[in-house]
């Protein structure tokens, strides 16, 4: 091989190694660029990258129970289903159809034939009012409720200021004592006479400690019809109602009381209602716009 062959064999080596140095470098650049490319995507979606398919959460939420805050259920119901307290508690009727009073300690309780006191009701504040009667014994029938018996005391002052001398007759009865004057009523006249003047037990008035009969200082006419006319009886008419006591069994008002005219029937309501009555001319079921008793 001369000289000249020798060169030329060289240089073709170098165009290979060239050759081969080019493709090289355009592989290496042209896999550069595809890593650059796919930087961004992964980094946008990790998971792609990671070939790995994304699965749920070791703590999933949990749709079957209720949130923290939601009570659950309760047996019992709720505050909304219980009814309201009533303000004034209503009459109940007992066997007999009758109505019993729901507040047989207030002194404007209605009491009659429709309405009756709790069976063995006895006031807590039962005393003895420091005034005349037509008798000296301390028993029950001298006895009335606390604020009646000031009441009452002021009243009979006020009549003897006025030349008037007044003296109890029959204030508190007990259940029993009613029971047994009813029917000692009963076999003298008979029950229909009896129910005109004479009230069963738990009817009546007395049994409150809020009613007393009255008559003058000498007992005459006493819970009798002849002490309609008399001057105690005039006076108790004009000015009973200023201590706070009305005439509960007016005359002419028969069928609303269910009772005769009783002038020496005092009872106590209160100044307020005894005013209003009095000016009115009215009687205590008118006052209340209660059913007239008429039997």
């Amino acid at each position: 091989m001369n000289r000249q062959s020798r060169k030329q064999q060289r240089r073709t080596k170098l165009w290979f190694a060239l050759v081969c140095v080019i493709a090289i470098a355009a592989f290496l650049l042209i896999r550069y660029e595809n890593s650059i490319a796919q930087a961004p995507e992964e980094a946008a979606n990790p998971q792609a990258s990671t070939g790995v398919t994304a699965s749920p959460s070791q703590t999933p939420q949990n749709t079957d129970e209720p949130a923290a805050a939601t009570e659950a259920p309760s047996d019992e119901p709720a505050e909304t289903d219980k009814p309201a307290a009533t303000a004034k508690p209503k009459p109940t009727d007992d066997e007999d159809g009758m109505a019993v009073i729901a507040e047989p300690d207030s002194v404007t309780a209605l009491v009659n034939k429709q309405n009756k006191l709790p069976e063995n009701y006895e006031p807590a504040d039962l005393v003895y009012p420091d005034v005349l009667f037509t008798f000296n014994e301390k028993i029950d029938k001298r006895k009335m409720r606390k604020e009646a018996a000031t009441a009452l005391e002021e009243m009979f002052d006020g009549a003897k200021s006025d030349g008037i001398h007044l003296a109890g007759v029959s204030a508190y009865r007990s259940h029993a004592t009613q029971k047994s004057l009813f029917e000692r009523y009963v076999k003298k006249d008979g029950l229909e006479k009896a129910k005109t003047y004479s009230a069963f037990p738990g009817t009546s008035e007395h049994e409150t400690g809020l009613a007393i009969d009255v008559s003058g200082s000498d007992g005459k006419c006493a819970a009798s019809d002849c002490f309609g006319g008399t001057p105690e009886a005039v006076w108790l008419a004009d000015h009973a109602d200023e201590y706070g006591f009305i005439i509960r069994y007016p005359d002419g008002k028969e069928d609303i009381t269910g009772y005769k005219y009783e002038p020496w029937h005092l009872r106590y309501v209160g100044k307020d209602i005894s005013s209003e009555i009095a000016e009115q001319g009215i009687t205590l079921e008118e006052y209340f716009n209660a059913v007239p008793v008429n039997n």
